[in-house]
């Protein structure tokens, strides 16, 4: 079977990661985006793996994973020359998507009023900070403040209420908000395929990070009386808290089903004792002495090295897993097996893979993202430029 979009042509006029992550998703399974950047050095988030702080190589690995497979045309979109060339890829285009702010699309005319009359058919996903209704909705947002900051996640993943909120990664709201815009690409494809026309559909990242933090949120919209986070030492359950092994790694149990499984802990460990200990004869006895227990398992996961502790527990079958860090996650054996991991074409470099897959049908193979505006000439000719019409296009720099 072919690729699933093989054929569908989507113009990626966004920066970052969020809603160039959607169309990484739809160049997965085959879809051929063109992704467009301004003159100069290009999109903003080529840069983001060189800032301060960021894991340091060579190479653009933000840029690698969030523009895979796409080809890169540079248009000066403040130039008439540059809008016109905009609007012809738009009325050949399925998908259009855009995260510029609500004002520069007005000006650079490049907004849905502007362009949905130009292509029926055509798929307009909006993606902005905080939606596009309300006194905020200009307001520029990103990940770390309006998905992880205003949604509560900040707040609520602190080690314990006694430390400074917790500060997200780069990108960990962005990807999940780009599963969110892509899924709002589907529908919008889907209701093409029933009414023959498209339509303008959108997320943001308030929107994404208020349903991550959804469990929460929806506890206080019910009026809930939340408990402030302890440290470690003295959470409410020992049976789902992070220990840290003789070696100074760490791992994290979650044992829900604790009549089954605390007998099985407490032999793994060695310490059988506990089972017969009055404190923790029960998971109301557990619950009531947590603080006690923890302090027990402490002592006894301190004794061994994490890799020892995990193929003891793996071959108890109980429900655990080690805290990975980034270093641990690029040799990840079930990681690459289950298809999370996978190779650029032609090449020993792996990159992350779109979490969705559909039974029989294999998606692209990942090539690597473009250079600035490495494929414009060829996109031009595809949509109708003749050799003279793109040397006047270069000439005026409304391409480039």
């Amino acid at each position: 079977m072919s690729n699933i979009f093989d054929g569908l042509r989507v113009i990626d006029c966004s920066s970052f990661i969020a809603a160039p992550g959607a169309a990484t998703v739809l160049s997965d399974f085959g879809a051929d985006v063109i992704k467009i950047e301004p003159p100069g050095v290009g999109d903003a988030g080529r840069n983001l793996s060189r800032l301060p702080g960021n894991p340091k190589t060579d190479q653009s690995y933000g840029w690698l994973l969030d523009n895979r497979n796409k080809r890169g045309m540079v248009i000066d979109l403040t130039q008439p020359d540059g809008q016109a060339v905009l609007h012809r890829l738009a009325s050949q285009a399925d998908v259009f998507i855009t995260n510029y702010p609500l004002a520069v699309r007005k000006k650079l005319k490049l907004g849905y009023e502007q362009l949905a009359p130009l292509n029926e058919r055509m798929v307009y996903a909006s993606f902005t900070g905080y939606g596009e209704r309300g006194a905020e909705a200009s307001k520029p947002g990103f990940d770390m403040t309006a998905y992880w900051a205003r949604s509560g996640l900040m707040d609520g993943c602190r080690p314990d209420a006694g430390l400074p909120p917790a500060r997200a990664l780069t990108g960990m709201g962005d990807h999940p908000s780009a599963l969110g815009l892509f899924g709002a690409i589907m529908v919008g494809l889907y209701q093409r395929e029933r009414t023959g026309r498209g339509s303008e559909v959108g997320s943001s990242l308030i929107a994404n990070g208020f349903w991550a933090n959804g469990f929460n949120v929806q506890a206080a919209l019910c009026g809930a009386t939340f408990y402030a986070r302890p440290p470690r030492e003295q959470l409410f359950n020992a049976l789902t808290a992070y220990y840290r092994c003789r070696d100074g790694k760490w791992l994290i149990l979650t044992l829900l089903n604790e009549e089954r499984h605390w007998p099985v802990l407490t032999k793994c460990l060695g310490r059988e004792v506990l089972v017969d200990d009055p404190r923790f004869a029960k998971q109301a006895d557990r619950f009531k002495h947590s603080h006690a227990l923890i302090a027990e398992l402490d002592a006894a996961f301190a004794t061994r090295d994490r890799a020892e502790w995990r193929q003891i527990l793996n071959a108890a079958g109980l429900v655990f897993e080690i805290v990975a860090s980034a270093e641990d996650t690029a040799t990840d054996q079930q990681a690459i097996d289950a298809g999370v991991l996978v190779p650029f074409e032609n090449d020993t470099l792996m990159t992350v893979d779109s979490p969705l897959h559909v039974a029989g049908v294999a998606k692209v193979k990942p090539r690597k993202a473009p250079d600035v505006g490495q494929h414009t000439d060829e996109v031009l000719r595809e949509a109708g430029y003749d050799a003279a019409e793109i040397a006047r296009l270069r000439d005026g720099k409304a391409v480039a």
